[in-house]
């Protein structure tokens, strides 16, 4: 359930203690309005952790869609069982039996520095 309100900063300044409190919550979310027009939003730290990771794999992987698309069809038909294992890349054995490589993710991920502005 998705739990999105609309309050003025005013409002939320009253209230902030108990918003914080609401917003620990999975997917409450509060948006912060000045003279009824969007200014910020409130959420969970852990929320917007997960949204910031999920638009950095869109940013690495533009294709990503398509290849859960893939993956899933690849599932529901057991060609899944034919994707190399994580112990045959480990060990150099990659067996791809017709899949594309882009399947296997072999660049090593560095933390990203925060942005300044």
């Amino acid at each position: 359930m998705n739990m999105k309100h609309i309050l003025s900063i005013t409002d939320a300044r009253k209230r902030l203690f108990e918003i914080v409190s609401e917003v620990v919550s999975p997917a409450v979310v509060y948006t912060l309005t000045e003279r009824g027009t969007p200014k910020a939003v409130i959420m969970s730290a852990a929320e917007y952790e997960s949204l910031i990771e999920t638009l950095e794999v869109y940013r690495d992987s533009p294709n990503i869609n398509s290849i859960v698309k893939e993956a899933r069809a690849d599932w529901k038909s057991g060609a899944w069982k034919k994707w190399p294992t994580f112990e045959g890349i480990k060990n150099g054995h990659l067996v791809f039996n017709d899949k594309p490589k882009s399947h296997v993710y072999t660049r090593t991920q560095t933390k990203r520095a925060k942005r300044t502005r």
